[in-house]
């Protein structure tokens, strides 16, 4: 790299000084329609954060589409998080007080879950919703393949896949 040349975290920078105000704005009207604008700033917050931990330079023609773009996927991660957060805490009511676990257990619990939810959303669909139909639903391969209109050989690599998506990601 030459010396004219930006560094990762000067473009970052760049954008941050150029269009941090601009991306909490647009990121708080996609939030007020869900009531939770005030996670507008967290958001663009972790949008620099994950520009800064890339590998490659950024050199964005067009850097607000460009935030918005990362920033999007943000918003979806965190709709997704609200809503395993929400169906987590029914559960947990659910339970008799006598097995409901102490607030630790809880969010070491929250954390796993949203980091299963994480690693099968890199999954494709297909293999994601066979895993899914096997481990929560207990349907056979065979009712599987089926539904999803694959073999049941196919199944089963979709099955072991999403297994070691969940142990062992990359």
């Amino acid at each position: 790299m030459s010396a004219a040349e930006p560094t990762l975290n000067d473009e970052v920078r760049t954008l941050y000084l150029d269009h941090h105000g601009w991306l909490h704005g647009w990121l708080r009207r996609r939030l007020a329609n869900a009531g939770q604008a005030g996670y507008a700033a967290d958001l663009a917050h972790d949008t620099f954060v994950r520009l800064l931990a890339r590998e490659k330079p950024i050199a964005a023609r067009e850097p607000r589409a460009f935030l918005a773009t990362v920033a999007r996927g943000l918003v979806a991660n965190f709709h997704r998080r609200q809503a395993l957060e929400s169906a987590y805490q029914q559960a947990l009511a659910a339970l008799p007080e006598a097995e409901a676990p102490d607030p630790q257990t809880r969010a070491l619990l929250l954390e796993t879950l949203a980091e299963l939810d994480r690693r099968l959303h890199a999954l494709p669909a297909a293999v994601r919703r066979a895993f899914l139909l096997f481990q929560l639903d207990g349907m056979p391969q065979a009712a599987i393949a089926g539904e999803l209109r694959v073999s049941v050989a196919t199944v089963q690599r979709y099955i072991v896949r999403a297994l070691h998506q969940c142990c062992f990601p990359a």
